[in-house]
């Protein structure tokens, strides 16, 4: 049945409304709430021992202040910058580290139950996991005093390179293993779009296919094979630099189509001789499946945002920045003399830029986004992509880049790239975090000694602080509550495969993320999703326990309750995301809106594009005129034959699904240049912002409640049919 677009687009217009004026009240009124809650919550504690001690010493007081002032003095950092600034992230900063060590000293010293030998060793195991996660978290304040935004020099470079007055040549190399023709297709004709003259375009095909090579001829391309695939990727890459000669090389993956601007913003940075390499963002023209899954395609940042936003801006600032395998630019002359890419790893990108490093040379990052790529289409390709990227990453205990040993580079550089590897070992605390609330509600084991005066000047200011400023130091990409729920759908997968890779480091070999996929029906992933399953069940049954022993308290709360009914719902929400929603088609529609005339042999339609794809596009018509079957699309410069497909007519309004019929070359680069090239294309996503943590809390009741509601009409439909039968 032909889908309505305008309902979709009115139900995406009313959730963003809605989303701002939801950000619009609650940006104000949710550090107050979070202030009188802590305010209020302070004074019941104090009030509970007034009574019991009928005076307040001045000492205890003075034990309550640190947890308000900070809270207070964090609201008003907010406030004054509410975009993080140097400044104003430099204290929050300071702020945090000084909470942490504080944290740390009272864990170590006050906090250890040792009461008993089995008490002991979970509270001694508990601690030591926590600390493999603050250590983390640590390096990553750290690493947040310096963000190097490298865009004004951009600008300055690029006239340059407009200008002609630094004019290198330039390698393009697309290297590619079996990714469908289609794919690679709109990706050289976005090569072939780069405003530069002094380019060479050359197709890596390792697969040695004739359509490649036919594809590469038909383009304008060169194209270059080799009789095996030894060392997979950098094999191919290393093959490429044989047979080429270009002053710089850029690399794009076979999925990654570049802005026509890419070249003009970048290599004008190489007329520094200390640079080696730059890097640019990853970004993804289609939803992770994640978000896709849980209906939160156009409220939720994609996962890498954090990386790239954030995370590679940091990793500037010490000159570790890591090389992402696509969309870089690297200079041929210093890549050769280092020996080329490196082969020992599957992670050839990431020990490529830390052999660069380690010779004085400088890999940079420009966070701009000028190319985007095709995400993993289901949530088994999205984790086992991930798995690759762990595998590849600790390898580098077992080789002589690592960024650990290797002579040359400084403490800061070293320890950015600890801060990286250690994240692929946090996910092991997190998996066994998820138990402890069942250990505490079953065996009576108690993790941690605590006293009320504890709870209030070093508990609570630690994890409320934590809190506040989560989502405005993460530059509004993520909550901590959808941080949890990404974290939970790789956790156990990860950290197997962390496990197995330090005890068989090189027993995997690489393997391409499939794409370009489609499916007609949903599926769910029980191989995936199975152990996530299982420590549900934990939860619930700790949860059922805690309710029901109420009075069994630590210090007169029952934390257990609280912490289970929290796993519970991220652990709820990730389940959902291993349903794969259906995919009808492989290729991506955008929401693009233009004006267009639909031509016919005796008269000619305006209308309007609700959305357009590579086979078609989605359209409203202005006239109440039915269409012939056939007629052409005009499309600014496009005119391309098309075909009615399907038609509705919805509140006045006459909405039609169009299908191109055969594109040529020139009609298809028109359309990829509309849809993936032109030099804003992406911008508009660069300041898309995540729900902050009450907004997320309630999305995250809200997927709840509608997957039940779901359920319920779907088990009432069938029993209707069953009687009706």
């Amino acid at each position: 049945m032909f889908r309505s677009f305008n309902r979709y687009r009115d139900r995406t217009t009313q959730k963003q409304s809605v989303l701002q004026l939801l950000r619009s009240n609650l940006s104000q009124r949710y550090p107050i709430f979070i202030l009188l809650a802590v305010v209020g919550f302070l004074i019941a504690i104090a009030s509970l021992e007034w009574l019991e001690e009928l005076t307040i010493s001045t000492e205890k007081i003075c034990l309550y202040l640190p947890t308000i002032f900070l809270v207070i003095l964090t609201q008003i950092i907010m406030k004054l910058s509410p975009n993080p600034k140097s400044w104003s992230r430099g204290l929050i900063v300071t702020i945090l580290i000084g909470l942490t060590f504080r944290y740390l000293y009272w864990r170590s010293l006050s906090s250890l139950n040792l009461s008993n030998p089995i008490d002991g060793i979970f509270s001694i195991s508990l601690f030591l996991m926590e600390l493999l996660v603050i250590f983390s978290s640590l390096l990553q304040l750290y690493l947040m005093y310096n963000l190097k935004d490298r865009k004004r020099e951009a600008d300055y470079y690029s006239q340059q390179v407009i200008d002609e007055q630094y004019f290198p040549s330039v390698d393009i190399l697309i290297p590619t293993y079996n990714e469908s023709i289609f794919i690679l297709k709109r990706t050289i004709i976005g090569c072939t779009l780069l405003n530069y003259k002094h380019k060479k375009i050359y197709v890596l095909d390792d697969t040695n296919r004739e359509e490649v090579k036919q594809l590469a001829k038909k383009l304008g391309c060169h194209y270059i094979s080799r009789l095996d695939n030894s060392h997979a990727k950098a094999g191919n890459l290393n093959n490429a630099l044989t047979k080429t000669n270009g002053e710089l090389i850029v690399v794009f993956d076979a999925d990654f189509i570049p802005t026509t601007n890419f070249l003009e913003r970048t290599i004008g940075f190489f007329q520094n001789p200390k640079i080696a390499l730059l890097q640019t963002p990853q970004t993804f023209y289609n939803a992770d499946p994640v978000s896709r899954n849980l209906g939160l395609e156009h409220i939720l940042n994609p996962e890498e945002e954090v990386f790239y936003r954030q995370t590679q801006l940091m990793k500037d600032g010490v000159r570790s920045v890591l090389c992402a395998g696509t969309s870089f630019v690297v200079r041929r002359s210093y890549l050769e003399e280092v020996g080329g890419f490196v082969t020992e790893s599957i992670s050839e990108d990431y020990f490529t830029g830390i052999r660069l490093s380690s010779q004085g040379y400088e890999v940079i990052y420009l966070s701009e986004k000028l190319s985007a790529g095709l995400a993993a289409e289901s949530i088994s390709s999205h984790i086992s992509q991930r798995l690759r990227w762990g595998r590849g990453t600790l390898q580098a205990f077992f080789i002589k880049e690592n960024p650990l040993t290797i002579p040359n580079l400084n403490i800061r550089q070293r320890l950015a790239h600890l801060e990286g590897i250690l994240n692929w070992f946090n996910v092991i605390p997190r998996c066994i975090f998820l138990t402890l609330p069942f250990l505490y509600s079953i065996f009576q084991i108690i993790f941690i000694k605590i006293s009320y005066d504890e709870f209030i000047y070093v508990f609570l200011p630690y994890y409320i602080t934590q809190v506040i400023v989560f989502h405005w130091l993460s530059d509004r990409t993520r909550s901590i509550i959808f941080s949890d729920v990404y974290t939970l759908i790789g956790c156990f997968p990860i950290a197997y495969n962390t496990i197995q890779v330090m005890l068989k480091p090189f027993s995997s070999q690489f393997r391409v993320t499939p794409k370009g996929i489609s499916r007609q029906h949903s599926l769910y992933n029980f191989k995936l999703a199975w152990p996530l399953m299982l420590f549900f069940i934990l939860n619930l049954i700790s949860l059922s326990i805690s309710l029901l022993n109420s009075s069994k308290t630590i210090m007169g709360i029952n934390f257990t309750i609280y912490w289970s009914a929290y796993n519970l719902l991220v652990v709820a929400v990730a389940l959902l995301a291993f349903l794969d929603k259906p995919k009808p088609s492989v290729y991506d529609s955008f929401p693009i809106r233009k004006k267009i005339q639909l031509i016919e042999p005796n008269r000619v339609i305006f209308g309007e594009s609700l959305e357009i794809s590579e086979e078609g596009a989605t359209i409203l018509v202005y006239s109440q005129n039915y269409l012939a079957s056939q007629f052409i699309l005009k499309l600014d410069d496009l005119k391309v034959n098309s075909h009615l497909i399907g038609e509705n007519r919805n509140n006045h309004q006459y909405q039609i699904k169009i299908k191109f019929n055969q594109l040529t070359l020139q009609q298809h680069t028109k359309l990829i240049h509309l849809l993936y090239s032109h030099p804003q294309r992406w911008k508009s996503k660069e300041l898309k912002t995540s729900p902050g943590e009450f907004l997320s809390l309630t999305l995250a009741v809200t997927v709840l409640f509608k997957f039940l509601v779901m359920v319920l009409i779907s088990k009432g439909r069938k029993q209707a049919n069953f009687m009706n039968n």
